[in-house]
């Protein structure tokens, strides 16, 4: 973790403590209940990030997001990886999918799908398959 922060601006400064608040309210056997298959999927750690308006923040905010910088949104993903790249990769895939519907959308695709994903309310997921 960058814990000097003579490269970052203050709004980055705050969100990094907003984002370890977040993740200081969250249960730490979080992850350990997931590698035991007691939770499937980690639907309320989304939940409660969404509520904080932490999914997907570099997003427009007319799309629930915040507009935020590239930055900001790996300083969010490195906070929420003390926890264990496991939930970081739940986090980052808002963004890994909100990305192609930002940019290759229709208006239509964007407010069925990257607002309600950003709110919470929808999850994303990607099919990859290789040659």
């Amino acid at each position: 973790m960058i814990e000097n922060n003579f490269l970052s601006i203050e709004s980055e400064v705050r969100l990094r403590e907003e984002v370890k608040d977040f993740v200081k309210s969250l249960d730490p056997g979080l992850l350990r209940k997931m590698d035991r298959n007691e939770i499937d999927y980690p639907f309320e750690f989304l939940h409660e990030a969404a509520e904080r308006r932490l999914l997907g923040i570099r997003f427009p905010e007319k799309y629930s997001g915040r507009n935020l910088t590239w930055t900001a949104e790996m300083i969010a993903l490195e906070e929420i990886g003390v926890l264990g790249m496991g939930l970081g990769c739940s986090y980052a895939m808002v963004s890994i999918v909100g990305e192609a519907l930002n940019h290759f959308g229709t208006d239509w695709q964007k407010e069925e799908f990257l607002v309600p994903i950003l709110k919470g309310e929808k999850l994303s997921a990607e099919g990859l398959t290789e040659p």
